[in-house]
Formats: structure tokens, sequence, C-alpha cells
């Protein structure tokens, strides 16, 4: 009989003409093998007869492998899980390739069926027992140290089909794989554990009585080391890896005369670092003082220049203070004698118009007798002349007068001592004795004297509510409000006017 056998033939139940549930019940495993319901290995050349219409099932995490055993090569259909549904040429590209669609469903197909776990962990212990290993110092390289090491490591299966090039699955043992890794790790673990005190992995010397404190770092060098060899070799990945325990021999010589060598070594490191931090503290402190010193020097240094520009601006301030005291005595002389030059020459215009006054009398012009005696005299030239003279006299005063006051307004000076208050923002110029400045039109006037306002009342040019201002008076007042001015207007207070005792 055929592969297959043939057509029409009625399937027999050892030949696999029943149909069955292909699927893995194992709850621990990383390779079964699938064999028909009732089948034992070996005993039936039909285990592996699979008839079309059987039912697969594949959970998630899983892997189904189909391999067809042929004459030109082995080929292999995977099923990732999870999968449920029944066998057929649409679901197995390979199977469809090697399977007559003449045959239909009544004759089965020779392949092997694996399940692989890709969601096992296993683990795995390894001991490695004592072994010579050896410190990185000169002095102490030739000295031995009994060493074991202790651990465990888990692996998975993570590319299938790279598994299955790289081993048969028919009466794959895990055991027997467990066995096979964990000889290769020992090997690779040890030879990588003695390397590491010297600094060829990680590129730090480590001193050998020192190592079981640097577990992890150790445990860690060794995980890259090996795990590319699972991969590799096995086909498997490497999960985890642990190195549980460094052990040393400290009861070996090696140990005790290295241990006695570091402890003199610490103990003079330690007297050598003593000395380096003293010798760093002292020079610190040279620093602190050097930056100390120069700081202070600074210091120093700024408080001078400080003190320097201090003084010399103060003395700047005091001679500008007196040169202002000395300008002011100036002007306040130069304004006391302008004054007295204009009642000088005022005086001098009256006296001017006195004379020709008389003179007039006595040449007759306009003459009349005050007493039959001989002397003739021309009241109304008199006056003239007199109004004429009073004019002048205060037109040369004001002259003068605001002439100073301008100037004094252009060279920015402000009220000095001695000088009116102003009005209207105009300075107004020094009064001595009773003289007093009149407001007019917002512009200071005179100063004049008290007999002088009496004429300006008499031609309607003065009056009781004319602003006036002299030294000592804080501001300008009415006129009428002044005691020494009161009496020019004793008409409008209810008091006659006091005249002045006929001579």
């Amino acid at each position: 009989m055929g592969l297959f056998g043939k057509k029409g033939d009625t399937p027999k139940k050892n030949e696999g003409g029943l149909m069955d549930a292909i699927r893995c019940d194992q709850t621990d495993y990383l390779i079964w093998k699938w064999r028909p319901s009732g089948q034992e290995v070996g005993t039936t050349n039909k285990e592996n007869a699979i008839r079309y219409g059987s039912s697969l099932n594949v959970k998630d995490g899983e892997v189904a492998a189909f391999v067809y055993h042929q004459k030109d090569g082995t080929m292999q259909d995977f099923i990732e899980g999870p999968y449920n549904d029944t066998i057929k040429t649409a679901n197995f590209p390979v199977l469809s390739k090697i399977v007559g669609l003449a045959f239909g469903g009544s004759t089965p197909f020779q392949a092997e069926v694996y399940y692989i776990n890709m969601a096992e962990l296993i683990q795995v212990q390894f001991v490695i027992p004592f072994f010579d290993a050896f410190d990185p110092r000169p002095e102490v390289a030739d000295l031995p140290i009994p060493m074991a090491v202790r651990g465990s490591f888990a692996f998975g299966i993570t590319n299938y089909k790279e598994f299955v090039k790289l081993h048969r699955l028919a009466n794959f043992e895990l055991e027997d794989f467990k066995s096979q890794i964990r000889d290769n790790l020992i090997k690779k673990v040890k030879g990588t554990v003695i390397n590491i005190p010297d600094g060829s992995y990680g590129g730090v010397p480590i001193p050998l009585v020192q190592i079981e404190r640097k577990i992890e770092m150790v445990s860690d060098i060794v995980q890259q080391k090996v795990a590319p060899e699972f991969t590799n070799i096995f086909g498997v990945t490497l999960k985890t890896f642990n190195i549980v325990d460094l052990e040393i021999d400290k009861t070996s010589e090696g140990y005790k005369k290295i241990k006695s060598m570091t402890a003199d070594y610490a103990v003079a490191s330690t007297l050598q670092q003593q000395q380096i931090n003293l010798s760093n503290q002292r020079d610190m402190n040279t620093m602190q003082m050097d930056a100390m010193k120069q700081s202070q020097t600074i210091n120093l240094e700024n408080m001078k220049e400080t003190m320097h520009i201090n003084r010399v601006e103060s003395q700047f301030a005091q001679r500008a203070a007196t040169e202002a005291n000395v300008y002011a005595a100036k002007l306040g002389a130069e304004q006391q004698n302008l004054g007295a030059f204009a009642i000088k020459h005022q005086t001098q215009v009256g006296v001017a118009a006195a004379d020709a006054m008389g003179k007039q009398g006595a040449s007759g012009a306009g003459s009349i007798n005050l007493g039959g005696g001989n002397g003739n005299m021309n009241p109304g030239a008199m006056m003239a002349n007199m109004a004429m003279g009073q004019a002048v006299g205060m037109g040369m005063a004001n002259m003068l007068g605001n002439s100073f006051a301008g100037a004094a307004t252009g060279m920015g000076a402000g009220v000095m001592p001695g000088m009116a208050a102003p009005v209207g923002g105009i300075q107004t110029p020094p009064t001595t004795g009773n003289m007093y400045n009149v407001a007019v039109n917002g512009t200071a006037a005179g100063p004049f004297t008290v007999a002088q306002l009496q004429q300006q009342i008499a031609a309607g040019q003065f009056t009781k509510d004319s602003l006036v201002w002299t030294n000592g008076m804080a501001n300008w007042q009415a006129a009428s409000t002044v005691a020494e001015l009161a009496f020019l207007f004793g008409a409008a207070s209810g008091m006659p006017p006091v005249s002045p005792p006929i001579q």
C-alpha cells in the first residue's frame, strides 16, 4: 500500500482513519510531540497518520509545527495560536503541495506534529565549584585565591523557526537540553569572572578581596558575555541571569596574605590621603588669606577714592557757596549805590526846578505879590517846574532800578538777600528805609517814599487797594492794610487826613 493507500480503499482504524483532535494538554513543557489517540511511541508505523477534517487547537503562546518528511527534503508548516479549526489544505501551504486533491478527505497524510511553548521560561540553577582566581596587583599576582560562583538563569524560545533549524524535534528531552546549556554557561561564566578583577571588563581593576561587594556589577558583565551564546548556539533567548553568591575561600593562605597586605596598604593609603587632605587644606587656607588681603586692599583703595571724591565735591560746594555770597554782597551794594544815586539825582532835579522857579519870580514873569514885599512869585510856573522835576527824578530812579532788575533776571538769579519779593514772577530791586514798591499791571514799580506815594494819590495813580511791598514784609499787601501808609487814606477810614504843618 502506498503512502496514502489506493483510491476507494476503506480506511482502517490503525491507519489513522478516525478523525482526531490535535491539541496539547501539557502544562509544563518546552517541546511536546502529538500522537493519535491510543498510539504510543513505537506501537505502529501509522502513529503519524493524520486525516483531513481533524480538528486543530493551538492556544495563545503556542506554535504547532507540522513536519513533512519527503524524498526531496523536510518541510514544515507552522500554525501560531490562538487557532481552533479543522485541517484543510487552504490553511496549510506546504500540505497543499504534497497531497493531491484527488485523495479528497478519505486518505490520511504523514506528518509529525510538535507543540512549541513560546510563553514558558525555563529556570536553571548552576554552581561553579572553587577555582583559582588571582588579584590584579603585581605584588600579589602569584597568590591564588579559591573562589566559587552560584547563580541561576532563565531562557525561552523567541524565534521558533531558528530553534527548529538547530534542533531535531523528534524525541526532544528538556532535561538533556538544560544540561547542555548549563555546561556551556559554566565555562563561559568561569572564564569571565577570572578576568574581571584585572579590569578586562568594565575598565576598572577590582582587588579580589573586594569582589564579593561587586556582585551586581559582576553579574551584569557575565550576562552581557553569555547572552549571545544562547541565541547563536541553542536558538533560545536568555531572559534573566543572576549571580547570587561569589564565595572567597577565606581560609586559604593566599587570601590571608593578600588580606594582610591589603590592610597595610589601606593604612598607608589612609595616611597618604590624610596628608593630601591636609596639604589641600593648607593650600585652601593660603588662597583664602590671599583673597582676603586682596579684597581688603581693594576696599581700602575704594575707600580712599571715595573720600577723595567727597572732599573734592565738598570743597567745590563750599567754593560755590562762598562765591554766591560774595556775589550777593556785591549785588546788594550795587543796589544800594544805585538807589542812592537815583535819590541824589532826583533831589538835584528838584533843586534845579526850585532854582528855576526862583529865577522866574525874580524876572517878574507871571509874578504875584504874596505879602506886599519886594519878592514876587509866579505860583503856576512854580508848580509846573516842581512837577517836572519830580517826574524826571522818578523816571530816572525807575529806569535805573528796572535796568538792574532785568540784568538780575537775565542771569537766572533767584531772590537774593535784600531784594524785593516777586510780583508776577519779576524780581524787584532792593529798598531801604520806608520806601515801598508798587504793583502796576503785574510789574513792580518804585521804590517810592511815603511823600511820593501821597503825590501819586493826588494824581489818582495810587489807591488804598494798590499792592505794596517793602523790606520786612512776607507778601504784597493792600496799601490801606499797611500801618505806615494807612494815614494816607484817612478819608476812607473816617479820619481826617493829616497835613504837614505850614512853615
